[in-house]
């Protein structure tokens, strides 16, 4: 891997770790979920918007027959995964909730199974199984250690279905556009739902705190646009492999910001799962055969 893809892939990984614990800020600075994840991609659509119009920039016109493809992934992995991991962080730590969306490729590997018809070896079925007993004892974990779901975690698990989703039929799209064009084109399909939102958002703006203003402007600017140029940029300039297995890093370090940053810490019993969940996406990813996933899934963004 050339310098310049490392560098940009560690840059971008190091904010979107960030991000769960700068959501999760914004929330307890109170800004509500709703208001929040509105204003969050309001203003990333602003910054894809700066550059659609700087000099020199030419995006592409999405062909006819890509528009649908490209509204639905903006609805899942913007529209779905973003609602739903606002909403879930509410009640769900910010470490907690990285390691349940670090769990993606476990669903992205049914998705991928059922739909593009990918078969699955021995050791793919038992890493996808201990994949879901990590995601059990997360659950559990957040809930108290009781056995019950809490709707944080269900909206959690959601946006993580969402964004494998994205991440099973973005590939064509990826080889015919420009990875920042198509990011555009995402974030803008993905936000205009997000509109529902509106009454009541400048209302939410005037009671919420600095440090919660501070953090929506952060999250916005930085891992829900920039994050995803400096992650086009490593794509366009290193090996997709390679760089998609650096993501498997976002769960232990969005677990130390959130640490740093709002002093909170998963219990021990979600600590435990966690590991257990990203063990089995090594397990499905890097012992067993090469597959469709290995070449294209990673955790999703935030």
């Amino acid at each position: 891997m050339n310098k310049k893809a490392f560098w940009m892939a560690v840059i971008t990984i190091i904010i979107w770790s960030s991000g769960f614990a700068g959501v999760r800020a914004s929330l307890l600075g109170g800004y509500t979920a709703a208001h929040l994840v509105l204003l969050r991609f309001l203003i990333a659509s602003g910054v894809f918007l700066l550059y659609a119009l700087w000099p020199g920039v030419h995006m592409r016109i999405p062909r006819k027959k890509d528009i649908a493809r490209i509204i639905f992934l903006g609805l899942m992995g913007i529209s779905v995964y973003q609602i739903g991991l606002t909403f879930g962080v509410q009640t769900v730590s910010a470490g907690t909730a990285s390691m349940i969306v670090g769990s993606a490729p476990v669903f992205t590997s049914i998705i991928a199974m059922i739909v593009l018809k990918e078969r699955m070896d021995l050791l793919g079925w038992v890493g996808m199984g201990i994949g879901f007993i990590g995601i059990v004892l997360i659950t559990i974990g957040s809930s108290g250690a009781s056995f019950t779901i809490s709707k944080g975690t269900i909206y959690i698990l959601i946006a993580t279905i969402g964004t494998s989703i994205f991440f099973v039929f973005q590939k064509p799209l990826l080889e015919r556009y420009n990875p920042i064009d198509l990011t555009a084109y995402f974030t803008w399909a993905g936000t205009l739902p997000m509109l529902i939102f509106l009454p009541g958002l400048w209302e939410n703006i005037q009671g919420a705190s600095t440090a919660a203003h501070i953090s929506a402007l952060y999250v916005g600017i930085f891992p829900a646009a920039i994050a995803y140029a400096t992650w086009a940029i490593a794509l366009s300039a290193g090996n997709t492999t390679t760089l998609s297995s650096m993501l498997y890093l976002e769960p232990v370090l969005a677990i130390m910001i959130a640490w740093f940053w709002l002093s909170e810490w998963p219990s021990s019993l979600s600590l435990i799962g966690g590991a257990i969940a990203i063990s089995s996406v090594f397990i499905v990813n890097f012992i067993g055969k090469k597959r469709y996933i290995k070449k294209h899934m990673g955790p999703g963004p935030l």
